[in-house]
Order: C-alpha cells, then sequence, then structure tokens
C-alpha cells in the first residue's frame, strides 16, 4: 500500500526555485514593467513583481473574480482614491471590485510584489472597460517579449 507521502509525491507537482534575474522586466507602459514569476491557469492566478519609474502610474482599474495582495520591496506607491502610502515592508489587500489609480510620487522607483487573481479590467472617465489583464494576457505579453528579444523562456506555469 502506498503511503500518504508517497503518493503525493506521484501526484505533485515539483518545486521550483526561480532566480528572479534569469526573467527579463517585460513593459507595460513607458514607465511601467512586470516580472512574472508564476501563472496558475487553473485558478486564474499570477505573481509578478511590478517595478513603476517616478512619475509613472497605473491606469484607473478595477479587479474582478478574486483578490490581490501586494508587499512592498523598494520606494513608495499610493492609490489617488486612498489616502495610505505604501512603503517598504508594506502589505497590502485588495477586495475583488476595488477600483483604484496606482501611481509613483517619488525619487526612487518602486518594486512590489504583486499576487492577482481573475481580471484587472480598465477603465476610462465613463468607467468603461477599454482593456483588461488576466493570466492568459500576461502570459502571452511574457512569451511574446522573450521570443522577439531571443531570451530563454522559463516555465513559471503551474
Amino acid at each position: 500500500m502506498t503511503t500518504l507521502n508517497e503518493f503525493a509525491q506521484m501526484v505533485g507537482l515539483p518545486d521550483q526555485a526561480i532566480d528572479i534575474d534569469d526573467i527579463p522586466w517585460v513593459p507595460q507602459t513607458d514607465r511601467v514593467w512586470f516580472k512574472p514569476v508564476r501563472f496558475d491557469l487553473a485558478t486564474g492566478r499570477w505573481i509578478n513583481l511590478l517595478k513603476v519609474t517616478p512619475g509613472g502610474q497605473v491606469n484607473r482599474h478595477r479587479h474582478t473574480g478574486g483578490q490581490v495582495m501586494a508587499f512592498t520591496i523598494q520606494g513608495e506607491w499610493r492609490y489617488l482614491e486612498r489616502t495610505w502610502v505604501a512603503k517598504p515592508g508594506t502589505f497590502v489587500y485588495e477586495p475583488p471590485g476595488d477600483i483604484h489609480t496606482l501611481v509613483v510620487d517619488g525619487e526612487e522607483e518602486m518594486i512590489t510584489l504583486f499576487i492577482l487573481e481573475g481580471t484587472v479590467q480598465y477603465l476610462n472617465e465613463q468607467d468603461e472597460v477599454f482593456y483588461q489583464d488576466d493570466v492568459f494576457t500576461k502570459l502571452k505579453l511574457y512569451r511574446e517579449y522573450c521570443e522577439k528579444n531571443q531570451i530563454p523562456e522559463r516555465n513559471l506555469l503551474y
């Protein structure tokens, strides 16, 4: 009879230690880049580092289909719609449906680890969705960037 540990080893996914330096910063806009860490196609969750240079912003958007968690590593950032400022060591939780605009006001670039679920819907002034991101669009951007720049693609799927 197979023990529980043996069974878990047979059906489980292997662990991975990812050297973050092996993954490129993928441009999102002129002052915003993401560095993917994991893509979970079954749940729609993706994990990435986000880098925003001073004066940069992530346009007003809404998260649907899941929560967002963030941990600030470097620099400072905030949402125009909030009073708090995230600094290194700040953990942020965003419930599904939250709408906000991420800005970096300081003189240092911001790097934050984000764990996202569901869809990010970018909104215009009339609250109409003009673009959206999810685990598939982010994976596609990463793969296309690697191919275009002849960078070996890491397997970040699970």
